[in-house]
């Protein structure tokens, strides 16, 4: 997986900005970057090509997939569930989970970590 990592002080002054336009897909690849990490939790958006995909895990924190552009199949204690554009599903804490790109896809995955 390809990672960018933006910290806050090295961004511009708050602007509005289009989720999709700030990540771009590569071939074969699972692309992500970081648009805030702090100690409460993390705000991450990934591109993911068609067929690729993060193998069944778990998470000790809740987390919030929102699924920006494309389409994707998430499983959630092995119940697949297809997620499309504008949608978003939370992951309990602990549950295992996976996700493979049905079609190319991008998401943003909000993970609180209290």
């Amino acid at each position: 997986m390809r990672q960018q990592k933006i910290r806050s002080n090295d961004e511009k002054p708050s602007q509005a900005v289009k989720l999709s336009d700030l990540i771009d897909y590569q071939e074969n690849s699972t692309v992500s970057r970081t648009i805030i990490d702090r100690k409460a939790g993390t705000v991450t958006l990934f591109a993911f090509d068609e067929g690729e995909g993060l193998s069944e895990h778990t998470a000790p924190f809740d987390a919030l997939v929102y699924l920006v552009e494309g389409e994707t199949e998430v499983s959630v204690a092995r119940k697949p569930i297809i997620l499309r554009e504008g949608e978003m599903l939370v992951l309990p804490a602990n549950k295992p989970h996976a996700l493979r790109a049905t079609k190319r896809f991008k998401m943003l995955l909000i993970m609180i970590h209290s």
